[in-house]
């Protein structure tokens, strides 16, 4: 059973509260808080998370304010942002869709990105700040392409899926015509790169996510209203006033853009931005995109994978996205049975 309470402003506004939507988001907040300062006090050299706490309000010595501060402080950033992203990115591509699949990972986004990085590698003697540009590239071009393809007197839900998994198909050859073309150096690069890692993240990838969210999350959330109503239909949505090719396309170049800067920082990620919008709707049971809630649960899922891969195998043992590729095949699986038994497919 729902609980809703709606909040009057001072101003004669009335505002609904979904409660159970709230505590979630609350919950989950303050999972990825927890994982963050266990994260940070993980690596070579333990820190206990009181003494984590202690550092990042400026009461560390000073060996644990560089190991904080300037090591391991950045990667959590990272980490926490680019979950952010994917999880905001997945919730949206999966509500403009009205498909559960509609993922960058499916629609061929990933794999855009992941074929601008590849040509910086190979063909060009690719730094580090040209692989990420390269990436940004490869995954507008990429979201572009499919938009442009799927047009067709507005784009259609499953036309978007169906032409993003034809996309992905064709990048993904390319990618690995390019791995054919370089040297052994070059794909060993190459491959850890395509698995997605925070290996080595610092400043300099967390201000340009940062700012990024800042700018798209608000402007996301103020159309969210939009993007429900358009659930009912184009027709239903387009008669209450909802400005239904603009929010889509509004929303669809937000998508590519949290997407291709999340890819760009740490890698095709994979996983995350499927699985999270579905783990939010299942904790929050809300109809709707969920925009907010995905965001929290994928800085979660990313920041806690990442843990576990430490814990388990070491400081830069295992990439990030090797856990979250398990994690997300065995859940996708989970979810494939449970609906097969429920007869929905």
């Amino acid at each position: 059973m729902r609980t809703n309470r709606a909040i009057r402003t001072p101003g004669g506004l009335s505002v609904r509260l979904d409660v159970r939507a709230t505590v979630v988001v609350a919950l989950i907040l303050l999972a990825a808080l927890t994982a963050s300062v266990v994260l940070i006090g993980t690596g070579d050299f333990p820190i206990p998370a009181g003494d984590v706490l202690k550092t990042l309000f400026g009461h560390g010595n000073a060996g644990q304010e560089f190991i904080v501060n300037e090591l391991r402080l950045p990667r959590v950033l990272v980490g926490l942002l680019v979950g952010a992203s994917l999880g905001l990115g997945g919730a949206l591509f999966q509500a403009v869709s009205r498909n559960p699949l509609g993922s960058p990972d499916v629609l061929g986004l990933s794999q855009g990105a992941t074929a601008g990085a590849l040509t910086m590698i190979v063909l060009f003697p690719g730094s580090a700040t040209q692989i990420t540009l390269g990436a940004l590239v490869g995954g507008l071009v990429t979201g572009l392409a499919i938009y442009l393809l799927a047009w067709k007197q507005g784009v259609h839900g499953y036309r978007l899926v169906l032409v993003g998994i034809g996309v992905s198909a064709i990048v993904t050859a390319v990618n690995g015509y390019l791995l054919t073309r370089s040297t052994l150096t070059e794909a060993a690069q190459a491959v850890v790169w395509m698995t997605g890692s925070l290996s080595g993240r610092d400043w300099t990838q967390v201000w340009p996510l940062l700012w990024l969210c800042a700018v798209l999350v608000p402007l996301v959330l103020a159309n969210s209203r939009g993007l429900r109503m358009m659930e009912m239909g184009d027709d239903v949505s387009g008669a209450l006033g909802v400005r239904v090719e603009r929010v889509r396309l509004l929303l669809l170049v937000a998508a590519v853009l949290l997407t291709a800067a999340a890819t760009a920082a740490a890698g095709p990620v994979s996983f995350v931005a499927l699985t999270a919008p579905q783990l939010a709707r299942r904790l929050t049971r809300s109809p709707g995109p969920n925009l907010l809630p995905s965001l929290c649960m994928g800085a979660t899922l990313l920041v806690t994978a990442d843990w576990v891969s430490q814990k388990v195998f070491g400081a830069d043992q295992l990439p990030v996205g090797v856990v979250t590729g398990v994690l997300g095949g065995v859940y996708l699986l989970w979810l494939l049975v449970t609906e097969r038994r429920a007869g929905r497919i």
